[in-house]
């Protein structure tokens, strides 16, 4: 059996979207009186994705307030069916597959034998004996070349000889569009109805955090999950490619409409850094082929350490009993701090790994930092804000190991700078002010029940 993935494009690939957002730039054009320019892209997972369109990418970022919307056909959708598709998959995962129930998602990684990171993903359990795993731009491609393996391919070196087990990259017959924000639940269930945000156990319930629903609409099949890809309320919509570019457009007219806006690449990171106490780790920035993933916001959520065996457990265990204590923090600054090193009282303690100007930071955390730049003060101003990873683990923690992360109900918040570094890791020019943030920049939302936001 060969290689189940592509081989490395010649070129940029193009998403199923690509003529519908040239569509939406020139609606923009209309509706806002701004004269047409080409959208910047950039490659991202040998994918030409949109960077912004024809507003900034900080109008973009303040999108998600109201309700965004994200060209996600980057991403792949993998499917695993067949008898022994929970003995492969419980194998690999360092979550346990087969106690999912159908209609359930879960967050998980892909870990290498040393325990490093490959992808994060969601899987999804359609069936008894079928799967659709979610993953990452880029993560696609098979390459002996360029050393390069998908995880589909990662995957089934695990397969056992007569196991029964079939692998099908399904990306093309699949286009992801999210929806975000408190208007994303009016925006969903105006278009597509309110039945399809419902629970598919209690039809007169909301759908709970991390499921998901199968929908028809005019005679084609969608689907539609609530795992928070921005760690607000929203939903990933999962829709059949002979109608995509109709329903983006339809979904786009809607969120301007509702005072939302399209979102590219510069302000979907944003928005998945800047909500909750820790963001959202990147792939291929905080999760890579060098960290373990030990101290990680969501490591409970993806590893289940109680499970016999997966992929990368001895490595992992070894990691977690030596007693390390490093850890990924998110911090807010003055300005971008990309590629620098942290430091406190004159000391190294760690590495940014995402830094990203945010309009999202609150007036008051943005005061905090106690900087001279203009572009921080007053309502309308914007800080930086950022992951990294840190030798150890800045905060106290409590007689059961938990971090304390708040005292007197103030959030702790420990000051540092970041300075660039020549080749030899020497201090070059002045330091940029910011601090770590044991609240994070907004509150999650995701998690939280819909009713707070159907009347909306």
């Amino acid at each position: 059996m060969g290689n189940i993935e592509h081989k490395f494009p010649e070129k940029p690939r193009n998403t199923a979207l690509v003529n519908a957002e040239e569509w939406y730039q020139q609606m923009l054009v209309k509706k806002l009186g701004k004269p047409y320019k080409p959208i910047k892209r950039n490659n991202f997972g040998e994918y030409n994705m949109a960077v912004n369109y024809l507003t900034s990418v900080m109008e973009e970022s303040k999108a998600v307030n109201k309700v965004a919307v994200y060209n996600i056909d980057h991403m792949a959708q993998i499917q695993f069916i067949g008898k022994d598709v929970c003995n492969l998959l419980d194998r690999v995962f360092p979550t346990n597959v087969s106690s999912m129930k159908i209609g359930q998602c879960k967050y998980t990684l892909l870990l290498t034998e040393e325990a490093t990171v490959i992808d994060d993903m969601i899987i999804m359990r359609v069936g008894e004996k079928n799967f659709i795993i979610v993953i990452n731009a880029g993560h696609d491609i098979t390459d002996p070349a360029k050393d390069m393996v998908s995880d589909a391919d990662f995957i089934k070196r695990y397969l056992k000889q007569g196991e029964d087990v079939k692998i099908k990259d399904i990306s093309d017959q699949l286009v992801k569009i999210d929806i975000q924000g408190p208007l994303s639940y009016k925006l969903v269930t105006q278009l597509y109805g309110d039945h399809v945000v419902k629970n598919r156990r209690k039809p007169a319930k909301n759908m709970r955090f991390f499921t998901f629903n199968e929908f028809d609409y005019e005679n084609h099949h969608y689907i539609l999950s609530r795992t928070g890809y921005t760690n607000r309320w929203g939903w990933e919509m999962y829709v059949p490619l002979e109608v995509a570019e109709q329903q983006f457009k339809r979904i786009a007219e809607k969120a301007l409409e509702l005072g939302g806006l399209v979102v590219g690449l510069g302000g979907r990171d944003e928005n998945r850094i800047s909500a909750g106490e820790v963001g959202l780790p990147l792939n291929g920035s905080e999760y890579d082929l060098d960290h373990i993933p030990v101290n990680i916001p969501l490591f409970n959520a993806a590893i289940d350490m109680d499970k016999e065996n997966f992929v990368g457990k001895s490595a992992l265990k070894k990691e977690i009993n030596s007693g390390t204590d490093k850890k990924m923090v998110l911090f807010i600054s003055e300005g971008i701090v990309v590629g620098r090193g942290i430091y406190k009282d004159g000391k190294r303690i760690g590495s940014v790994t995402s830094s990203i100007t945010s309009p999202n930071v609150p007036q008051e955390k943005r005061e905090y930092i106690n900087s001279n730049r203009k572009n921080l003060k007053g309502p309308d101003g914007r800080a930086a804000i950022g992951l990294g990873w840190l030798y150890h683990n800045p905060f106290e923690v409590d007689d059961k190991g938990k971090d304390i992360l708040m005292k007197n109900d103030k959030p702790i918040r420990i000051n540092v700078e970041f300075y660039r570094e020549d080749v030899d890791g020497k201090i070059k020019g002045k330091p940029t002010l910011g601090f770590i943030s044991s609240d994070g920049v907004n509150p999650v939302t995701a998690p939280k029940p819909l009713r707070k936001i159907q009347d909306l």
